[in-house]
């Protein structure tokens, strides 16, 4: 179960399972690209998923993500977002996150429907629930971390010992 602010909220779908294959997606970078899945193939992927970059729990635990991307420079850091990539382009400039790859679901909401973290219902809806997913250079994933309470971040020290 998921919670903003104490209450329940739902989601679509449900969460990748440890060792599924996760699943294509199309995304969109600050430069308004195209992005797959599939362009990352054959190195190690942490994604971290987040409401909106313009928020405080989301932007402490983005920059937390770009210091450990710094820390990893052989795996892959992506932070996807509902924002518009003009905006994750402004936050990434204004707080010097450079180590973090910004996605945009702009223009579907897909990836949160196939990932089970497209937030369904409350102030919230259409925006991702908090995630961490890990996936393997063969894109199996072998983390994962549905954060419980939306406005709480990630249990850094569990999953740091997967990169």
């Amino acid at each position: 179960m998921v919670t903003f602010k104490g209450k329940p909220i739902h989601l679509t779908g449900s969460p990748l399972a440890l060792h599924a294959k996760a699943p294509e997606f199309t995304l969109v970078d600050k430069d308004l690209n195209d992005r797959h899945l599939a362009e990352f193939h054959g190195k190690k992927k942490l994604f971290s998923t987040v409401p909106s970059l313009d928020t405080g729990v989301c932007s402490t635990m983005t920059k937390h993500m770009n210091e450990l991307a710094k820390k990893h420079p052989n795996q892959l850091f992506l932070t996807i977002s509902a924002d518009l990539p003009f905006a994750q382009k402004r936050f990434c400039e204004q707080e010097s996150v450079r180590n973090v790859l910004t996605l945009s679901m702009m223009r579907n909401k897909d990836f949160g429907k196939a990932y089970g973290l497209l937030v369904q219902d409350g102030p919230l809806a259409g925006l991702l629930a908090r995630s961490v997913f890990i996936l393997d250079e063969k894109d199996c994933v072998i983390y994962v971390e549905l954060v419980p309470e939306i406005t709480q971040e990630p249990n850094y020290q569990m999953f740091q010992k997967f990169l």
